[in-house]
């Protein structure tokens, strides 16, 4: 206690020349119209900013969220464009009955948010993301980004699986030509991850640079319409009979991060009617 007296005896100056300031100040501004409107406002001013900086660090910390949120919002705003545009189609006439099926199907598929652990590199490169078996994520589903399709599920474990991205030299995946449906399979050349090719489509087809490639849905692996890349060159195959298409990818796989897995109940019964084919036809087979 001594000590504390001491410290205010020996600093009472100080205090004193303090109240005596706040003192002052407030009698300016309280009774000074204008003194008092320019405090006013110059506190307001501080405050703002103050608030400001604290909004702007709490969106820093909530960034990686709000990603991830961003990326659920637009695959699933892919889809539900692709179903609006087959229904225009189908009002006016232009699609064809086998499409019906196209159309309930695209509500049916769902999405599991995850996260990019791993990103290899090279020509048989893979992806490692944070869901597994536990979170519902089983071998051939398909994983897209906000900014396209990134590849198909490889392997799955309990918390962490492998995915087979669009740039590694394995990979094959049917692709159209948005608003045409000719169809082809997007491949990798193992050059470059921000281009890939698109092979078999027909001679006949009128293709121009520019134009996007999607997904065809003719598999349960991806819905149609969920936005691949955009044709940048148009040459001949090296068969001599169809296109190739080089594609500028829309996923940029250098700064991958936030993707979602794409579930559809129906592919547990498609892969079983498959497997029982392939039995059929080996039994058959002298």
């Amino acid at each position: 206690m001594q000590h504390l007296l001491d410290f205010l005896r020996k600093y009472s100056h100080v205090f004193l020349f303090l109240f005596l300031e706040v003192l002052s100040l407030t009698l300016l501004f309280r009774y000074n119209s204008y003194q008092g409107s320019v405090w006013f406002s110059s506190v307001n001013t501080a405050v703002a900013s103050i608030d400001r900086w604290y909004a702007d660090a709490l969106a820093y910390l909530h960034l990686g969220e709000n990603n991830a949120e961003l990326t659920q919002e637009i695959v699933r705003l892919q889809t539900e464009n692709e179903l609006l545009r087959k229904q225009m189609q189908e009002a006016q006439g232009g699609t064809p009955i086998s499409d019906s099926t196209m159309l309930a199907t695209l509500q049916t598929y769902s999405r599991i948010p995850a996260l990019v652990t791993s990103n290899g590199v090279g020509v048989d490169n893979y992806l490692v993301i944070d869901r597994g078996v536990l979170d519902g994520i089983q071998p051939e589903m398909g994983v897209v980004s906000g900014t396209g399709i990134v590849g198909i599920v490889y392997l799955a474990g309990p918390h962490y699986s492998l995915v087979m991205p669009v740039t590694n030299a394995k990979s094959s995946i049917s692709c159209r030509i948005r608003g045409q449906e000719y169809f082809g399979y997007l491949l990798w050349d193992g050059k470059n991850r921000h281009e890939a090719y698109v092979d078999d489509i027909p001679r006949y087809a009128k293709v121009k640079v520019g134009e996007k490639i999607e997904t065809s849905g003719y598999s349960a692996v991806f819905p149609p319409g969920l936005f691949v890349g955009t044709i940048r060159k148009i040459e001949n195959a090296p068969d001599g009979q169809s296109f190739r298409l080089r594609i500028n990818l829309g996923t940029d796989f250098s700064r991958l991060r936030h993707v979602s897995v794409v579930t559809t109940p129906y592919k547990a019964e498609i892969d079983t009617l498959k497997r029982t084919a392939e039995q059929l036809d080996s039994l058959q087979t002298p």
